[in-house]
């Protein structure tokens, strides 16, 4: 899901961040300083609005002397601007020194700590994978045990992210895991050294001899020289591959230069991939297919060794409800150009661009400043990507796709301003849902204790992969079996 790694992406700012001046709030409830308060805006002073100014600092100090506890001046002017930031739309936040390091390390692919990929099972932390070359594989960690404490922290029926939490830290920490092994029907600890983890966006493999399967998890720092490695892999493997899938199921988003360097290795040069615009005039940009938007510095094209057969091989591209954002970029321009058949489900709709601002020594924020649009000058944004070719999960259907929320789901999402959905619209079918949704959240509940072997929904590129298997079908010109109960979102024309 898109909820905890939001994309973002590094624009080149002509104006920078500055402090001009201090806010003073005195002890008399309501009254200012100064009136010529004065805020950076578009790189220019506006004033700032002087009768909800005075209103704030009444409350401010109403606060501080009434409230039943004493509180925490620093912390109530913190929570307001977290409160003004996140009333904004759902991708806009503040960031405290913690926050944004655990942001951070989304992006880069680089953590600190044990080095598992984990899963959930009868309540407790399951581990699907070690992760190789890391402190919790050279300690003996094997998939499928189950960690039932981390120090003295129990996991059973405790959220899994705390339980991520716990097991990250600072380098050279120590952490111990309680670890009950079914093979050898024993609990046992191991205690082990966090160090900085490297996980990796992409990986690929050879399906049915003649064809590639390159997924794309989500788009880090990393992913485009991975992708090349991948890509031209494959190719060494088989030079003479007929055709290239690109999975870019349940991938979030992430860097936009890793966006447009994706899209670049499949398209011409130096077409237009996507374009973004918002109110700062940096924003008014088009990104291309060609180094210069995407390579980290003059010397170094991580694409400039692929194959040239990438260009022209035939290419499908798997989308669902939970590719956003980045994802969205690359399979918007592929289906702009026809050099891809897009197929899956529609996709999540975050047609939004964020950009970091520093806030201070230990603060920052991320603030929507453009949506971006797809070369052919269509906004995605609440809408997504709607495949060339819809196809299920499965064969009997999507089962669970009423559980992934999309960005027309959210409160306060950015309207489309080419038209949506009308509220009216979404508002009839909220009851319906709200009852698909509890039945598919108890038929959820039952599949999570099978063995993954045994559930209706396999990992992704495994024998068992319905949309996977359609792909393949799609290159090799066999027929496809399409969805018989997917109907795309459609926008909704409003009046200007």
């Amino acid at each position: 899901m898109v909820h905890s790694l939001q994309a973002y992406f590094r624009i080149k700012m002509g104006s920078k961040l500055k402090i001009v001046g201090w806010i003073s709030i005195g002890a008399l409830a309501g009254a200012l300083i100064s009136t010529q308060l004065q805020a950076i805006a578009r790189g220019s002073l506006a004033p700032l609005p002087l009768d909800e100014m005075q209103q704030f600092a009444a409350v401010f100090g109403m606060i501080k002397s009434d409230y039943v506890e004493p509180t925490d001046e620093k912390k109530l002017i913190t929570d307001a601007i977290a409160g003004m930031i996140a009333g904004l739309d759902p991708h806009s936040q503040y960031f405290d020194k913690k926050s944004f390091k655990e942001f951070s390390e989304g992006t880069s692919g680089k953590f600190v700590g044990v080095g598992i990929e984990i899963s959930s099972e009868d309540g407790y932390v399951k581990v699907v994978t070690p992760i190789e070359d890391t402190p919790a594989y050279r300690a003996g960690i094997k998939a499928g045990d189950l960690i039932t404490k981390v120090d003295d922290w129990n996991t059973k029926g405790n959220p899994m992210n705390d339980a991520v939490k716990r097991m990250r830290g600072e380098p050279r920490t120590k952490v111990v895991l309680t670890i009950y092994r079914k093979s050898e029907d024993k609990t046992f600890p191991v205690t082990i050294i966090r160090d900085e983890i490297k996980t990796k966006s992409v990986k690929s493999k050879l399906v049915d001899t003649d064809y590639g399967w390159i997924r794309v998890s989500q788009f880090q720092e990393q992913t485009v020289e991975d992708f090349a490695k991948q890509a031209t892999a494959l190719f060494k493997q088989n030079p003479k591959l007929k055709g290239l899938v690109l999975d870019l199921r349940n991938d979030p988003g992430g860097l936009l230069d890793a966006a447009v360097a994706i899209s670049a290795a499949f398209l011409p040069p130096n077409v237009d991939v996507v374009s973004t615009k918002g109110q700062l005039k940096e924003t008014q940009y088009v990104y291309k297919a060609a180094p210069d938007f995407y390579r980290a510095s003059a010397a170094s094209d991580p694409l400039k060794d692929l194959p040239s057969a990438i260009k022209k091989i035939p290419l499908v591209v798997l989308v669902n409800e939970g590719s956003a954002s980045a994802s969205e970029i690359v399979s918007g321009a592929l289906q702009d150009y026809k050099r891809a058949t897009i197929m899956g489900s529609q996709t999540f709709g975050k047609g939004s661009v964020q950009n970091i601002r520093p806030l201070g020594e230990n603060a920052a924020m991320k603030l929507t400043i453009a949506r971006y649009f797809t070369p052919n000058g269509r906004s995605i944004q609440s809408i997504g990507i709607v495949p060339d070719v819809l196809v299920d999960d499965t064969e009997g259907g999507s089962p669970f796709a009423v559980l992934r929320s999309r960005e027309a789901d959210y409160e306060k999402h950015l309207k489309n301003p080419q038209g949506e959905e009308s509220a009216e619209a979404r508002a009839e079918k909220t009851k319906a849902l709200e009852t698909a949704k509890e039945e598919a959240r108890k038929r959820l509940e039952e599949e999570a204790k099978k063995p993954p072997a045994d559930r209706i929904i396999p990992e992704f590129g495994s024998e068992r992969d319905f949309q996977l298997r359609q792909a393949l079908n799609q290159l090799q010109g066999k027929p496809v079996l399409t969805s018989k109960v997917q109907v795309a979102r459609k926008e909704e024309k409003t009046e200007k």
